[in-house]
């Protein structure tokens, strides 16, 4: 039996439309995307999917983005509002904070992508990154055209990982799912504590310095100057960071105790610096030679600030 186009209602907001649902978008080629704006593989898919619905728009494409959050501060609308801002988002996103649309799909990932024809019957699905000429040649076949395919390139956040050199794992920090915390004396839930770097960090492991509170889903720095540290083997290092309510932290990131450099990423300069203002993915290395083992170490000149998860490319 044919699974057609569930309703799109539940949302706490829509953001470029009105709200929309399956009678609205009869007729069209639907293509449903359920990100979230911290998740590395759907910053590295976007790129693709708005020059899809740039460029099959007029050929009745529509694109539906669903904003379904996994952190707590992603809930916040004017944090999604400006998520779709920064990466020129301009189709309909539907702000799905209470998973109301999430599980009308059963949907079980970030990024996912869901094609549905003109008569609202799902034609095929593909979840993660990847798989980019297939799911566009779906589109194509959905519309009844036939192209080359559309030319992408992602830049800073959005550029495609260098898989051949990634060896280590997105990490997650707070106490629920956090593994390979490194600091001697061990991780306290929900209590503050003074944390010490280990005399050594071992591949893929983390530690932290200074004051801080380590909660479910994150760890939060309680006194100006703490940091934390992690040794990664990828050309890419990403931390998810969101500050206390109206603030704005300095933090100053090096590299093998050095400031980075030509190896900075996009959210600091050469000597490292940076500023968190908003609660999303901050590009920390790029490493510009040879990808190899490093430390990286991220001081916060505030306290204040959460931090969630790293990712790697």
């Amino acid at each position: 039996m044919a699974v057609h186009l569930p309703p799109l209602s539940g949302a706490a907001e829509w953001l470029n439309s009105e709200p929309l649902g399956p009678d609205d978008l009869r007729g069209r080629v639907v293509l449903v995307n359920f990100w979230t704006l911290t998740c590395i593989n759907w910053l590295r898919q976007e790129p693709y999917v708005r020059a899809w619905s740039q460029a099959y728009r007029d050929d009745g494409l529509v694109v539906v983005g669903v904003h379904t959050p996994e952190f707590s501060f992603e809930h916040d609308v004017d944090q999604v509002r400006r998520a779709v801002t920064a990466r020129s988002i301009d189709y309909p996103v539907a702000v799905d904070n209470d998973y109301a649309i999430w599980q009308a799909f059963d949907n079980h990932y970030w990024p996912a992508l869901y094609f549905v024809d003109r008569d609202g019957v799902f034609r095929d699905e593909h979840f993660g990154e990847g798989r980019y000429e297939q799911s566009e040649r779906s589109l194509q076949h959905l519309l009844g055209i036939e192209r080359d395919p559309v030319p992408v390139n992602g830049v800073g956040p959005e550029a495609e990982a260098d898989w051949d050199n990634l060896r280590t794992p997105e990490t997650y920090l707070g106490f629920s799912r956090g593994e390979h915390f490194a600091s001697p004396n061990g991780p306290a839930l929900d209590e503050r504590r003074a944390y010490d770097l280990p005399e050594r960090l071992g591949l893929n492991q983390w530690a932290l310095a200074g004051d801080w509170t380590i909660g479910a889903e994150r760890v939060v720095v309680d006194q100006a100057g703490g940091s934390i540290a992690f040794r990664f083997h990828a050309r890419d290092a990403h931390l998810v960071l969101a500050p206390a309510p109206g603030r704005s932290i300095p933090f100053r990131v090096l590299l093998d105790g050095e400031a980075p450099g030509p190896s900075h990423g996009v959210d600091v300069d050469a000597d490292g610096n940076g500023v968190l203002q908003d609660g999303r993915l901050y590009q920390l290395v790029r490493q510009d030679d040879a990808v190899r083992e490093r430390t990286l170490e991220i001081t916060f000149g505030e306290p204040g600030a959460a931090a969630y998860a790293f990712t790697f490319g």
